[in-house]
């Protein structure tokens, strides 16, 4: 989603687990795009996103059920936006997105949807076939096994984020 999101909200730069972040690489951006006049960027940061950095400067971490870092003090967000400012001099901040937020208002397609689904999933409880989540695969809806969808992490189609990095 942080990637989807980015490309979609014009985001200057993209955090997300999947490729190792660069702090330095970061701040060079911003400070090309403020030499060019430019007085704001965009930076997403994906939940799970792993930067030493950031964890140096907040000792006080845990980790989630799949190894990601969560810190407790601040987030990642938080502490990467200290991080430009002391680097750059330039003021940040930071927004947390919230579900409604990311999601936005549904759309007729959005709503069609998610009527199909719910129809298909009243329709696998009436035919017992239990343990499954209906999903989406292509423009068909069919019932998955649930162990099949859980317990291994989803990851970001690179060539999407290859795409969005043409922007910086």
């Amino acid at each position: 989603m942080a990637v989807s999101g980015g490309l979609a909200g014009g985001a200057d730069f993209i955090c997300i687990p999947e490729v190792p972040v660069d702090i330095d690489r970061i701040c060079y951006h911003l400070q090309q795009r403020f030499a060019l006049g430019k007085d704001f960027s965009i930076i997403v940061v994906s939940e799970g996103v792993t930067m030493p950095e950031v964890l140096a400067k907040e000792a006080v971490h845990d980790v989630d059920a799949f190894g990601h870092v969560r810190l407790y003090r601040r987030g990642v967000g938080d502490t990467l936006s200290r991080i430009i400012e002391e680097r750059t001099g330039v003021e940040t901040r930071v927004t947390v997105l919230g579900h409604i937020q990311r999601g936005g208002s549904p759309t007729a397609f959005d709503r069609i949807w998610a009527t199909r689904l719910g129809v298909a999933a009243v329709d696998a409880i009436h035919e017992h076939n239990l343990g499954v989540m209906v999903a989406v695969h292509g423009n068909v809806i069919e019932p998955v096994p649930i162990k099949d969808a859980v317990g291994r992490m989803k990851t970001v189609d690179l060539d999407l984020y290859e795409t969005a990095q043409v922007f910086y």
